[in-house]
């Protein structure tokens, strides 16, 4: 053996000890049957999510393109959809809009504000009746309000020669009924995340001479801030895209929301509107993403502050 072959062979490092093996490269097969196929399945699975996206996006873009037209993504650019959706007198968009803003603000903060009161009661008093009380709330939410649609019709309807605010064609009498379903599947999220909460800084505080509602808005509302914002965000994004109840509720066009103003552009059965519907609906997914952008900070802060503490 030479002397070069010899002194390769007993390369050590700085520290005395053996230089590490290079790595060896796995073949495809193992590599693909043990994490290759996960990137197959992300991939399809983000192709199928983005591409309705993109569809819409494209027939908003192009002011001539029909439903079965637009088959060629982004063959043309322009802004007509966009002019002809805020330049149509009978059909007030941004009236639409305002509308979908005001009532799913007030009815999203209502409702954590009411979920978050109902939750704190349950997991932090001890009563008669607590338990069927919570089992009452999530067997209600077995049976959606869609099934109330006529019940609720002939309520406002009955409202609406007492009260004219709170009756058919009401803003106002369309936040009550969504409201009616604010608990529900809502306290019991929140209420399990409430237990989490030590009941000990509960304890601690009541020595101090708080009361349960100095308790409430100045210790517990600040520590379940994440599932405030998660409940708040499906809040609105529920009834932003609501359908059914509010076109019941809501008959003056002037007041109906964007999903059931969008819906006349689309309502015929050969509908020539398919561009404009398009460029609507880019413009209602916008209050969405921004409110989801606002809130993401205190979710993921929120789960961040719970891995360091379990």
């Amino acid at each position: 053996m030479s002397v070069r072959t010899l002194a390769s062979s007993k390369e050590t490092t700085f520290d005395g000890g053996p230089l590490p093996l290079a790595p060896t490269r796995r073949p495809f097969g193992v590599w693909f049957k043990d994490k290759g196929w996960r990137h197959v399945v992300g991939i399809v699975t983000t192709i199928f999510a983005v591409f309705p996206l993109l569809y819409v996006l494209s027939a908003a873009l192009d002011s001539n393109g029909t439903l079965v037209g637009s088959n060629g993504l982004f063959s043309r650019f322009d802004t007509g959809n966009f002019v002809a959706l805020f330049s149509d007198p009978t059909r007030p968009f941004g009236r639409w809009f305002v509308n979908t803003l005001v009532i799913g603000t007030v009815t999203s903060a209502a409702t954590v504000f009411l979920g978050a009161m109902a939750a704190y009661a349950f997991s932090r008093m001890r009563f008669k009746g607590r338990r069927m009380g919570l089992l009452t709330l999530l067997l209600l939410q077995m049976f959606p309000q869609l099934l109330a649609v006529v019940a609720i019709f002939l309520l406002l309807s009955g409202i609406s020669q007492v009260i004219p605010a709170l009756g058919l064609g009401s803003q106002l009498g369309l936040i009550m009924v969504y409201l009616g379903g604010a608990l529900g599947v809502n306290t019991y999220l929140m209420y399990g995340f409430f237990n989490t909460v030590p009941q000990s800084l509960d304890e601690a505080a009541k020595i101090d001479g708080a009361s349960h509602v100095q308790i409430f808005f100045g210790i517990i509302l600040r520590l379940v801030t994440p599932i405030l914002a998660v409940v708040g965000l499906l809040a609105f994004i529920g009834i932003s895209s609501e359908f059914v109840i509010a076109s019941v509720v809501l008959t003056d066009p002037d007041s109906q929301t964007l999903a059931v103003g969008l819906y006349s552009y689309v309502a015929q059965q050969r509908s020539e509107n398919w561009g404009v519907f398009a460029a609507g609906a880019v413009i209602a997914a916008i209050p969405v993403m921004a409110l989801f952008l606002f809130l993401q900070k205190y979710i993921v802060s929120g789960l961040t502050a719970g891995s360091v503490k379990g």
